[in-house]
């Protein structure tokens, strides 16, 4: 793990900042003593201290605490609490306007006021709004009048009263349950023919609708009132300080930082069970093959959980709970522990099932190919993540894996090799730099840069080649971080051909996890369970290019651009304010691929193709439709509804049928790949799908086409030498 965060990081950067860093915390945690664990507000004082302290000594570009800063957390916290503003009501946002310049001083060591102030407020608005579905839809509704709802936050004000405040959850539920209403209609109309079927007239589908909603609300307020509390809107104020840093620095209560270590090592301890949320009840969905649920044979697909146990300790009922909350529970805290279920069959009967926790793998987190046959053979490897397990000397690295996919690709003797990234939103740096070097010979993969110190450029240093053929790599807007780098090496050598939405996500920084126990960290001994403060997620560096950019805010322009469905979502690094600016260094000493054919004569070629392409051109029509619908008010009027729901719906349907082939494409596993496949029924199903939707993928078979037109320039290059 050591080898792994001197590679990231310059010795520099780690002794002048993150030493001194954690020393401060140090001398901060022993003046305060750990007794004052046992008063929150003693607790959370010393939390926000820490904070502080690692936000302007560590952080890449940290921002001034001061009045700006507080004006800034202020809009933001109470936007985190209230993001629809449904609860708070305008006096509230009024009276806060006293902690306008003061939460800054907070910060830097006054008496924290405004967090209890303005989270006793929520908690005790959150409790009024939540009686008011219950009003609202016990009247029928009458959705002949012609009104409108607006659902858009940013264009919507506090409410000014209780009674406007009203008015506008009786309009978002009214919209609601028109929705429901107008589904139960349809479903009506489309069974009325058949046999045994009872007519329902509408004033009983309204009726149905409203209850309906009303179930919705009641598990949605319990399960609000379950997870929200002083704690949880401590947590919210904390990342509210962080969050206007950069958006990638982020506070973790314990319980949240071991669900982050879990995500990045595609392996995480519990009993591999995967759980579903079904008419407000938590219900199991699948299991994990080879998992300790899976090796009982108790628990079965669609069994009810009503309780979770931890060994001998009194069970925790779970209704009302979300699912996020029952996991949490079940996975507990330690490898080897027992949890124990109370669990509902579909029969009625209840029992509880005893199970000792283990290691369960992520497999459809690891990477995985395929064999496109068509024009010519090709690889195809899905990476859906950067992963690497850090914890086990042998635990799943992606760099290995995908070399390992790719020497089963050439053992078929592939003509080109498709690398898909979209979707991948990152991982481990280390695992890019190694991945990288499979398809070069050696050199520079990317820079990066701490606060106040010289670019550090990470190379690949091994100059075994273990693939030369031709390449496509394929992203999209949710490629981040990692995905960017590697795509940004590959397109900066023209080492293969890059194919995607208008650009990549734009993440370009790094950050490490930084424990606000400072024992922890200086190696002291770990602070006992009731001491643990959490950790903060920092922003160390920035990513860039051996060309010499940032892949930060802008991304990675792929060479050739295909439009996607959701370019017109405001999602991307570049559409949060708080995102650290683009900019540009030095450019790394490499260079270009000196094989192959000439990348940009093919991206010219095929983007002219593309801009001609009915179905790409439909695909920007119809986005274009979604972002103006998305941007508007919407009728409660049925017959206006209906419209503007037609509308949508017939747009969605030619989306979803633009994206998808009219002729599957020839993909298939490989192999070396079957034995394990066929071990087992679940493994076959997952399988079988998976190749279902990448056979219909119209953005796969763009790519294919692409990497064919380059594996043809390279044929022809090789006969005329």
């Amino acid at each position: 793990m050591q080898k792994i965060a001197d590679f990231i990081m310059s010795k520099k950067f780690i002794t002048v900042i993150l030493v001194l860093t954690v020393f401060a915390l140090f001398l901060n945690y022993q003046s305060q003593g750990r007794n004052d664990n046992d008063d929150p507000k003693a607790k959370h004082a010393k939390i926000l201290r820490n904070v502080r302290i690692l936000l302007e000594q560590g952080h890449f570009n940290p921002k001034k605490i001061d009045d700006k800063f507080s004006e800034e957390l202020l809009k933001s916290f109470v936007k985190e609490l209230d993001d629809e503003k449904t609860i708070f009501l305008k006096p509230d946002i009024e009276s806060f306007k006293k902690f306008q310049y003061k939460m800054d001083n907070e910060i830097q060591g006054e008496a924290l006021e405004s967090f209890y102030e303005i989270s006793n407020v929520y908690l005790k608005r959150m409790n009024e709004v939540s009686s008011i579905p219950e009003q609202v839809l016990a009247k029928s509704m009458d959705f002949s009048i012609d009104e409108k709802v607006q659902l858009d936050a940013e264009k919507s004000n506090y409410s000014k009263n209780e009674a406007e405040r009203y008015d506008l959850w009786r309009k978002r539920l009214k919209y609601a349950v028109l929705g429901k209403f107008v589904d139960l209609q349809e479903e009506r109309e489309k069974n009325k023919d058949k046999k045994d079927f009872v007519f329902k007239a509408d004033s009983t589908l309204e009726r149905e609708a409203r209850e309906q909603i009303k179930k919705q609300m009641g598990r949605y307020f319990s399960t609000k009132k379950n997870r929200e509390n002083e704690e949880s809107n401590f947590s919210i104020y904390i990342n509210s300080i962080t969050g206007l840093m950069d958006p990638h620095t982020n506070y973790f209560p314990p319980i949240d930082l071991r669900s982050f270590n879990e995500s990045m090592s595609g392996r995480f301890f519990g009993i591999g069970a995967q759980l579903k949320e079904d008419d407000g009840k938590i219900k199991i969905s699948s299991l994990v093959s080879g998992g300790p649920a899976w090796k009982s044979g108790e628990l079965k697909e669609n069994d009810e959980i009503i309780k979770v146990g931890q060994g001998n300790e009194e069970p925790v009922d779970v209704t009302g709970y979300a699912v996020s909350d029952a996991v949490k529970l079940i996975r507990g805290s330690e490898k080897g522990t027992e949890v124990r279920l109370t669990v509902k069959r579909a029969d009625g009967s209840i029992k509880v099932i005893a199970l000792t926790r283990d290691d369960i793998k992520l497999e459809d987190t690891f990477a995985k190919s395929a064999i496109i046959n068509g024009t010519n053979k090709i690889g195809y490897i899905y990476l859906p993540e950067f992963y690497a397990d850090f914890e086990r000397p042998n635990g799943a690295r992606c760099a290995a894996d995908v070399a390992k996919e790719v020497e089963k690709l050439k053992a078929e003797n592939v003509d080109g090799i498709l690398l898909d990234l979209r979707s991948n939103g990152g991982g481990s740096l280390y695992d890019v730099v190694q991945m990288a070097g499979l398809f070069i010979k050696e050199g520079p993969i990317c820079q990066v840069k701490g606060r106040d110190e010289k670019a550090n450029i990470l190379k690949d240093r091994d100059r075994n080649l273990q693939y030369d053929g031709p390449l496509a790599v394929m992203v999209d807007g949710t490629s981040a971080s990692a995905s960017e780098i590697f795509a940004a090496a590959i397109q900066d050598y023209k080492r293969g051909l890059i194919i995607g939405a208008s650009s990549t996500y734009g993440k370009g920084t790094v950050q490490r996890n930084i424990s606000l126990n400072p024992d922890n960290d200086l190696g002291i001994g770990s602070s006992k369970s009731n001491d643990d403060m959490g950790s903060v997620k920092l922003t160390l560096q920035k990513f860039y290019r051996i060309n010499g950019g940032a892949t930060q805010l802008r991304g990675v322009v792929p060479d050739i651009v295909l439009p996607d469905r959701y370019d017109y979502l405001k999602f991307r690094e570049k559409d949060n304010p708080s995102a650290l600016k683009w900019d540009e260094i030095p450019q790394a000493d490499y260079e270009k691929w000196g094989k192959g054919a000439d990348i940009s004569q093919i991206a010219t070629v095929i983007n002219d193709e593309v801009s001609k392409n009915i179905t790409f051109n439909n695909i920007k029509e119809n986005v274009n439709w979604l972002e103006k619908y998305s941007d508007k008010e919407y009728s409660l009027n049925i017959t206006k509804y209906k419209q503007e729901q037609n509308k949508l719906k017939e747009v969605l349907k030619s989306l979803d049928n633009l994206n998808k082939l009219s002729a599957p494409m020839n993909m298939i596993n490989l192999k070396a790949d079957s034995t394990a496949i066929y071990a087992a029924e679940d493994k076959i199903e997952k399988n079988k799908q998976w190749l279902k939707i990448r056979n219909s993928d119209v953005y796969i078979e763009e790519s294919i086409k692409a990497l064919d037109k380059l594996i043809a320039l390279e044929n022809t290059a090789k006969n005329s030498n």
